[in-house]
């Protein structure tokens, strides 16, 4: 039979192993180029393609990489909010988040995405 330091010692790994395997959690940084007709997103992790959607819109529209972790569109017109961003995780699919900028997005501002990523 297994003593009780044993078990408590099996319980305590098999937390710190649920705790490290959680991953981290996707956030979208507005950058400072953005106006209400270009759109900078600035992501916390490494992903291989961003898309937007407008409110009320049926088409998503694909934003360029211009650095590391930065992605922008430019528009012609005021983007209509709030926007929903379609992301492909590097080596983990895609993942869609609704409404998750405000159509009164502000530079500087983080939205998390609640989709946690390894």
């Amino acid at each position: 039979m297994a003593s009780l330091s044993s078990l408590m010692l099996v319980a305590a790994v098999a937390a710190l192993l649920v705790i490290g395997s959680s991953g981290t959690e996707v956030t979208f940084k507005i950058g400072e180029s953005s106006t209400t007709s270009t759109l900078e997103l600035i992501t916390n992790v490494a992903i291989s393609e961003v898309e937007i959607k407008e409110k009320g819109g049926s088409d998503w529209r694909g934003l360029k990489e211009s650095s590391a972790n930065t992605w922008k569109i430019k528009s012609d017109a005021p983007l209509k909010g709030p926007l929903s961003v379609r992301f492909l995780v590097k080596n983990g699919g895609y993942r869609v988040v609704d409404d998750v900028i405000p159509e009164t997005f502000k530079t500087g501002s983080v939205y998390k995405s609640g989709i946690q990523v390894q």
